[in-house]
């Protein structure tokens, strides 16, 4: 039988990440994945600032366009041209940035083996195309379908948001400025927004918002394009997935066993995105795990507080900011025209902010008015502060 000090499902970023770091520490890493790569996944493909300053190497290879400007509408009407003074997101595309990741993980000493089937059977043993392994510790980063969640009894509690998006070169696109701009329409979907975002020779178009908005992504679809002179026919590669939002009841680690990412449900609430999620999972899935290995602790579990301690003030906040701008649109979007508003935003972003509760002055005013009337929306889906 094989051995592996750790076996990790899923080689997006949190998995291939997680096997970065631990391999770096001299763990025997295995990292498996169903899909053979280099593969694509329906993704923006925008890491914040925030999310680059948890990668502990460059991406600098794969980045395809830098960010500076954002375009905000609120349900196709007015709108809102911001310029950050510095650059605030870097594109890539994830058939390219997870192989770039993969590929760190490799060099650093991990094992990867990539179009297999897995069975997780135990905490410490599982199946990689029949033949059995043991391993002293699994990380499950196989996203919001994947098998290791259910197979072990963890994450649930989740709510899911969807979403719809689709490709266009950029010769296809009317006459505009769209290199290093977000474009960024709010209130049109319930729970959600549309968005174009610039790649390397083409742009992201998509829509999401709350679960139950599935049947009627491909309308809110055609809605965004049309205002854009667009046709939905036009776009290549249309695919749609879930956005998994983890709630205090979801159950991050047990034993030696933990989800990361999207299995973990690890996502903003607000925009949709959990690249930065993602890499903080990986960060404390490593760790934790190498502390297991070491005879440090007895399990993982110590790993759940660690995530809710560094990401439930964040998460928190994006509910309430998700909850307020479906429910009361054109308040949110008046503070959006604050000039401390876009402040506190791009601390965020940039990570020089941890949460908006450590926003000051008239930037923290803002930010409580927001939480406020995400208060009296009293909507169900939010998680507690």
């Amino acid at each position: 039988m094989e051995r592996y000090d750790v076996a990790i499902v899923g080689a997006g970023p949190a998995g291939s990440t997680a096997a970065y770091r631990l391999a770096r520490a001299r763990a025997r890493v295995l990292l498996v994945e169903k899909a053979r790569f280099p593969r694509d996944k329906p993704c923006g493909g925008g890491l914040t600032v925030r999310a680059v300053r948890q990668l502990p190497f460059s991406i600098e290879p794969v980045v395809e366009d830098r960010i500076t400007r954002t375009r905000c509408r609120l349900r196709y009407g007015p709108k809102i041209e911001h310029q950050s003074p510095r650059v605030v997101c870097l594109m890539t595309q994830r058939r390219r940035l997870d192989a770039f990741l993969v590929e760190q993980a490799v060099a650093a000493g991990a094992e990867f083996r990539d179009g297999v089937h897995v069975a997780v059977d135990s905490e410490t043993e599982l199946r990689v195309d029949g033949r059995p392994v043991e391993v002293g510790a699994v990380i499950g980063a196989d996203g919001a379908n994947g098998i290791t969640a259910r197979s072990l009894g963890l994450g649930g509690a989740i709510v899911n948001g969807v979403a719809l998006e689709g490709n266009l070169p950029y010769e296809e696109l009317p006459r505009g400025s769209w290199h290093g701009r977000l474009v960024l329409e709010l209130g049109t979907v319930p729970g959600g927004y549309g968005w174009i975002f610039p790649k390397g020779d083409h742009v992201n178009v998509g829509v999401g918002g709350w679960g139950d908005q599935g049947p009627h992504l491909r309308r809110h679809l055609r809605v965004l394009c049309e205002h854009y002179g667009i046709e939905l026919r036009q776009l290549s590669d249309l695919r749609g997935h879930r956005l998994p939002m983890r709630r205090p009841a979801t159950l991050l680690a047990r034993g030696r066993a933990l989800v990361v990412g999207d299995a973990a449900g690890a996502l903003d609430p607000v925009s949709g995105d959990g690249i930065y999620e993602a890499l903080v999972t990986a960060r404390l899935a490593a760790e934790h795990t190498l502390e297991l290995l070491r005879g440090g602790v007895a399990s993982l579990e110590p790993y759940d507080t660690a995530v809710r301690r560094e990401l439930d003030p964040l998460a928190s906040a994006g509910w309430a900011a998700k909850i307020a701008l479906d429910r009361y649109p054109h308040a949110v979007f008046t503070l959006m025209r604050l000039p401390v508003t876009w402040r506190v935003l791009d601390g965020l972003v940039l990570g020089e902010v941890s949460h908006p509760g450590e926003a000051r002055g008239a930037g923290l005013k803002a930010m409580q008015v927001i939480r406020g009337l995400a208060r009296l929306a009293g909507s169900p889906h939010m998680a507690p502060a």
